[in-house]
Parts: C-alpha cells; sequence; structure tokens
C-alpha cells in the first residue's frame, strides 16, 4: 500500500506541474500530458480504494 501511495503522490505532481503549464502558457502539449496523468491518477485512487477497504475488514 506503501508504494501504491508514493505512485499516487508522484502523479499528482505530475498531473499539477503539467497543467499550471497548460494554464500559465497555453502549453497544448501540457495539457495532453495532463490529461493522461488525471486517467492515471483515477486509476490509482480507485486501486487505493479497493486496498484501503480490504485493510479495513482484516
Amino acid at each position: 500500500m506503501k508504494e501504491l501511495i508514493e505512485n499516487i503522490k508522484s502523479t499528482t505532481e505530475a498531473f499539477q506541474v503539467d497543467a499550471d503549464l497548460q494554464l500559465e502558457s497555453g502549453n497544448k502539449a501540457a495539457g495532453t500530458r495532463a490529461r493522461k496523468s488525471s486517467l492515471a491518477l483515477e486509476k490509482l485512487l480507485k486501486e487505493f480504494r479497493k486496498v484501503s477497504v480490504a485493510e479495513s475488514k482484516k
């Protein structure tokens, strides 16, 4: 679970950097990367929820 949380943190940071680049300078490539990161983050958060619920049932 620790590895999953670290992966969520790094993906969130990558999303934030790319989203800021798109917002501040209109960088279209950064927008594409931010959207890709958001999809990856969605999958990671779903996985976290599943693992978290399983851990709480122990």
